[in-house]
Formats: C-alpha cells, structure tokens, sequence
C-alpha cells in the first residue's frame, strides 16, 4: 500500500538501526539506506497523486469515520517527498559530521523516527493521528537533543520540551472538544459535519486552541522562545533537519486544519492568524539581527519566514495560498542547506562566534559562493527562489489592500538582507582575528556534497520557477476545493465497508449519509404517558 510506506521505511529502518546498536558502520549505511528508500518512495507517491489525483486509504479495512486514514493530495505528497530529499542530504552530511558519542546514543535510530513521525503528519486524514504522529516527533526529537549532552543541550531541550508539552495538552484539549462537538475526527467528515456551525463556542474554542498548538510546533508569535534555545545545540546535522521539518509541520497543519476543518474567513480567526504572522516575521528578523552566532541568527530567522507562511494562510486568497505553499517548499531547502554550511564554517574555523572567525574568502572562496546562493534566496534576492516566494505573498496582500502587511513583509525582507550580509562580512570577509596566517581546518569533501545538491536546487527553481509555481497553483485549489480530497476518502471508506461486507448504514455514519435519532411513534408514547399517570 503505497500511503504506508513513507511512514513504515522509517520506523522500521529505526528498529534496524536499534538492532545493529553493536556497529556504528552498519548504523550508517541503514540510515543512508532508509533515507533513499523513502525518498524513492516519495516520488512514486507524488507521480501517483499527479497522474490520479487524491488518494486515500483505511487501515485495517475500517471504514471512516471509524478506521485509520491515510490520503495524499499534491501539498501532502510534495511534502513526504521533500521530507526525503532533505533526509537524504542530511544522512550523507553525517557521514562526516556526527560524532561517535551520538551514534552510540541512537542518533540514527531517533533521526528515522523523527522522520516516521513527520511523514505520518503529513499523509494522516484524522486530527486524533495528527496529534500521535506530532508526539512521535516530540519524543524522538528530544532525543536527539538530548543525546551529545552538555549543560547547553540540556537547557535547550528542557525548554524545547516544556513549551511543546504545554502545545501537546491544548492540542488534546482541542481534539477533546472537536469530538464532542461533532462525534468524528476524521478531517474529511468534519469538513461536513461542521458545515454552517462555525460560529459555536465549542468549534471556536477547539479552532483556538487547535491554533496555539500548531502555531508553537511552528514558532509563531509569542510561543517560539523554544526553537532559538534548542536548535544551536544539537550536532549540524541534526539542526539541520530540525530547521528543515520540525516548524513546518506546524505550517502544514495549519494550512491543513484551517482549510479543511475550520473557517479561516471568520474574522476572529483570520485577524490572530494575520497578525500574529506580522509579529512573527518582525520579532524573528530583530532577534536575528541582534546574535552574532551562525546558528542562532539562523534559528530566528526560522521564525521570521514562517511568518511569510502563515501570512499566506491568514490573507486566505487562491494566490496567498500558493504563496504559501511556495514558500514553504522554498524554506525547506534553504534553511537546511544555510545549517549545513554553518557545520562547515565550524568545522573550518572552530567556531561559530563572529567575534573570533574570520577570513574564510580567502581561504574557502567556494564556500562563501555556496554560503551566498542560499542567503541571498532567503533574503527573496531575485532570481532566486525566495524572490518568487515573497513576491507571490506581497502581490497577495496588496490585492486585498493589506498596505500595512505588505509593508511589513517588504522591511522584514530587508532585515534579512542585513542578517545574512553580517554574516558574510564577519565569517567571509573581514581578515581573521589571528591574522591571515591562522590556518583553516580542512572540512571533508563529503559535507559538500549535500551543500553544492540543495543550493542547485534553489538556482533551478530560481530560474525555472513556473512549473513550481503552478504545481502550488493546483495544489492550492485542491486545498481551497477539497471535493477531490473529500471524494478519495469517501471512496477508501466505501471500499472497506465492502470488504467488511458491512451494510451501508453501518458504513459511514456521516461520510455517505447522516444518522438520524430514533424516534418513538405517538401511539407508543401517549400509551407510556398514561402508564406513567397511572403509577
């Protein structure tokens, strides 16, 4: 079944990985192994949704709203299968980069739990599986902060885990309330089942709290003080998955839940999502521009694009969505490969603090010309990728006369400028502080690997942005129209009732056809009327 695979390679690579715990070798090449398996898995998924359209299935054979669902449309199935480039790149990246000490400490099984966790984020068609696939991901995350250990990982994962914990029970809280309001969970069903009942307290509450709890899984204002505590901490390689994955399944269920679930046109809904999204990038850009340590500008800047993210959910039109999602495929690539390059100026200088680096022009001429292909993208510098990005999310705001958001967006790019220019001015340019005799430490010629791959990437979506930009195009219809999305799990569900060779009154409660209370007929009830007078 091909929905299951992007989530059962990687487990099941993790419990090889846990089993060859004796060889670091062996743990190596499984790693590597699973990471390409997934991603050839992903591709076959992508094509199939392409050539088919949505597709879903019912685990088990139960029908929903009952069964497990899996479904793929173009946005889930583009994700899984850049979840796989970014796995790929980040296992031959540590190959040279991660240490014995988190080998030893199940680095390689945690990274592909991570990854079974985020792929079954993506591909999952009920909000109760969300919630297991993020704690999933909670779980095998902390480990991999955890793992080198250190008084700073430490830290970091104690505050990472804490925020997200709280994030946890309002999710929860959130599902609790959505049950009982509409008696299913599944995303499909609920699109129906809550059809004109969006102004009840109870959907209200459930979308807020819903809210908080995506919005922290993807750093949005004010609950993102646990991302630039814990993202520095951890081994390169590592940071750079995390900076790749982890805060965009927070974006994609927003997208998600608040396309299929909720109504993202209330204004109370609409209004926290617009301006929370502005604080966002403000907050993220002026906290960046205030480090003068790689990873952590890097880390704030995670924060201020994901508020370009939610912008184009929160305007809420067919071209801020494909901003969006645009913009999310665009992120991925560039902030893992700009971690990725971080791990390299360590490597090559020892440090990360541009107080005491310095020099590297001279040095790593390629390096600062791979260092500036990702920076300026982030920065949306044209032609590259990242200008197509903003540009599609600035032209949104301004069509529906948000002047002010646009604005914002516009100065937050030009903060971004200012960040990733420090960068380069103190790492590249600047003379070292040891003078120009200090010698540069030799960095593996495989960590370029995965560095010179991503940073093509971004100058071929740069130059050849149309069809990206209309894959986005028909993936923001399938999200704004979701009749196809609807119609696969519909079909799933119909295909396990007959498997089941259940009757179609006990197929879907609410997917096909609604159930209706019982009722007592007059003759019936006046004569329990009388017995009731009579006693």
């Amino acid at each position: 079944m091909l929905l299951v695979w992007p989530i059962a390679i990687p487990l099941f690579t993790a419990i090889l990985c846990l089993l060859a715990f004796r060889s670091f070798e062996a743990q190596r090449v499984l790693n590597l192994a699973g990471s390409l398996a997934l991603l050839a898995a992903s591709v076959v998924l992508v094509a199939r949704v392409l050539d088919e359209g949505p597709i879903a299935a019912q685990m088990g054979s139960w029908p929903a709203p009952f069964g497990i669902t899996l479904v793929a449309d173009i946005l889930s199935a583009a994700m899984v299968l850049i979840t796989g480039i970014i796995a790929v790149a980040c296992a031959i990246y540590g190959l040279a980069e991660v240490s014995r000490t988190d080998e030893r400490s199940g680095h390689h099984a945690l990274t592909q739990a991570l990854l079974g966790g985020v792929c079954g984020a993506f591909v999952t068609g009920d909000i109760f599986n969300m919630y297991v696939w993020f704690e999933v991901m909670l779980i095998a995350s902390f480990g991999l902060l955890v793992v080198s250990g250190g008084k700073a990982a430490l830290d970091g994962a104690v505050k990472y885990v804490g925020l997200n914990l709280i994030a946890t029970l309002a999710f929860l809280a959130g599902v609790g309330l959505l049950y009982g309001a509409s008696g299913t969970l599944n995303m499909a069903d609920l699109h129906l089942t809550l059809q004109g009942r969006h102004d009840e307290t109870a959907v209200y509450a459930a979308a807020a709290l819903l809210m908080f709890a995506f919005g922290t899984k993807a750093a949005m204002f004010p609950a993102f003080f646990w991302l630039p505590a814990a993202y520095h901490t951890p081994s390169v390689t590592t940071s750079a998955l995390f900076s790749a994955l982890l805060t965009k399944v927070g974006v994609y269920a927003l997208i998600r839940v608040f396309t299929l679930v909720f109504d993202t046109t209330e204004p109370a809904i609409q209004n926290t999502l617009l301006y929370g999204a502005a604080l966002t990038m403000v907050v993220g850009v002026l906290g960046a521009a205030a480090q003068m340590h790689v990873r952590r500008i890097l880390s704030f800047h995670i924060i201020s694009q994901i508020g370009y993210m939610i912008l184009g959910l929160a305007i809420y039109t067919p071209l801020g969505l494909v901003g969006a999602i645009f913009y999310l495929f665009h992120h991925i690539i560039v902030k893992a490969n700009l971690f990725l390059i971080a791990g390299v100026i360590r490597k090559s200088t020892g440090s990360e603090d541009l107080y005491v680096i310095g020099g590297l022009w001279k040095r790593k001429p390629w390096l600062g010309v791979l260092f500036l292909i990702p920076a300026l993208s982030l920065a949306g510098i044209p032609p590259l990728s990242g200008f197509w990005a903003k540009l599609l999310i600035i032209i949104a705001s301004l069509e529906e006369e948000r002047y002010f958001i646009a604005f914002v967006a516009v100065a937050v790019g030009l903060l971004t400028v200012f960040s990733m220019i420090k960068i380069w001015m103190e790492a590249f340019w600047k003379a070292h502080p040891a003078g120009d005799d200090a010698a540069a430490t030799p960095a593996p010629a495989l960590l370029y690997i995965p560095i010179i791959s991503l940073a093509a990437m971004t100058v071929f979506i740069g130059l050849y942005a149309a069809p990206f930009v209309d894959a986005a195009l028909e993936s923001a219809d399938q999200v704004l129209n979701p009749q196809a999305y609807i119609a696969a799990v519909t079909a799933a569900s119909e295909a396990a009732a007959e498997a089941l060779d259940l009757g179609p009154q006990e197929a879907i409660p609410t997917l096909v056809e609604p159930i209706e209370a019982p009722t007592v007929p007059e003759e019936q009830l006046n004569g329990l009327e009388a017995e009731g007078e009579a006693e």
